[in-house]
């Protein structure tokens, strides 16, 4: 079959020493048995997140997405910007869809790029990557390079805020997105149905300027896992994966609970039921270990 190939943005949370350098390893053996190409983006840069927001102006935001967005077009003409990280996804979104609404804005973020011998003619579409897997791949198709099903585990399918989209898929919802608990069933496990904490934001940069915050949401995310027998939860974000895997120990020193629920990427759980070791799957930079999915990577 030949392989369907996309223009990569990693993103920076992705890299060597970063807080999410375990996520990549995943996606590559993911993407390979699903005959999904991933193509990097050359030289590309930041998508600005929180700090844009909080430092930079609205042009320089727009102009570091359009930047990869340009370069997407210049190196690889008709392919997808895709991207794994939802902040990065709705950075770049965000940028395509301004510009082509804004004349004046596509006017200045195209002057600031002649600087870098670019331009952007706004042909790219950014896509987040569970998209790719659920549009142009499907349910059925992902089941396929099954062959070792999650079976016994009992999955909370966590949203988080941020991927809290349809993704253009009919029928999806906001309240209660049904993609991630469908993803845990194409690979033999089972979802914590009922699951009520799904979208709720693990309180994102505030784990930072308002810990007590984000952990009392961190706190019910994890608690409402376990009241429905979760083994571990999984979710799309690299913020949520973080936040809530690494925030336990500090909400069990001062509520003195006993919470240790493991926090795996879905590419994770794909990567271990297609026959991945754990090292492929990334399962080593986790902090609090998922043994029944190490258990079954080791079969």
């Amino acid at each position: 079959m030949a392989k369907k190939n996309y223009a990569f943005y990693p993103g920076c949370s992705s890299q060597k020493g970063a807080s999410a350098s375990n996520f990549v390893p995943s996606i590559e053996v993911m993407c390979d048995k699903l005959d999904i190409q991933l193509n990097e983006i050359p030289d590309w840069n930041c998508c600005s997140a929180s700090i844009g927001y909080g430092e930079g102006s609205q042009l320089s935001r727009l102009v570091l997405n359009a930047r990869n967005l340009a370069l997407v077009e210049q190196n690889m003409p008709g392919q997808d910007l895709v991207s794994g990280c939802p902040a990065c996804w709705l950075a770049t979104r965000e940028t395509a869809e301004k510009l082509h609404e804004v004349e004046s804005l596509m006017a200045d973020t195209n002057e600031a790029l002649k600087e870098a011998g670019l331009s952007f003619k706004g042909t790219v579409k950014a896509r987040h990557l569970v998209e790719v897997l659920i549009e142009d791949v499907g349910f059925e198709a992902m089941k396929e390079p099954v062959v070792k099903p999650l079976e016994g585990l009992k999955i909370a399918g966590y949203v988080g805020c941020q991927t809290n989209r349809p993704f253009g898929i009919a029928g999806e919802s906001f309240e209660n997105p049904q993609y991630l608990d469908k993803m845990v069933e194409t690979v033999g496990a089972e979802p914590a149905t009922g699951y009520e904490q799904k979208v709720t934001c693990c309180g994102g940069a505030l784990a930072f300027s308002e810990p007590e915050k984000s952990q009392k949401q961190i706190k019910d995310i994890v608690e409402s896992a376990y009241d429905h027998g979760a083994d571990m939860i999984v979710t799309p974000c690299q913020l949520c994966q973080a936040n809530v895997e690494i925030y336990q120990s500090e909400i069990n020193k001062k509520k003195g609970t006993k919470l240790s629920m493991p926090v795996v990427y879905y590419s994770q759980l794909m990567t271990v039921a297609y026959g991945g070791t754990a090292k492929q799957a990334g399962l080593d930079g986790n902090v609090l270990r998922p043994q029944k999915l190490l258990d079954i990577a080791s079969k």
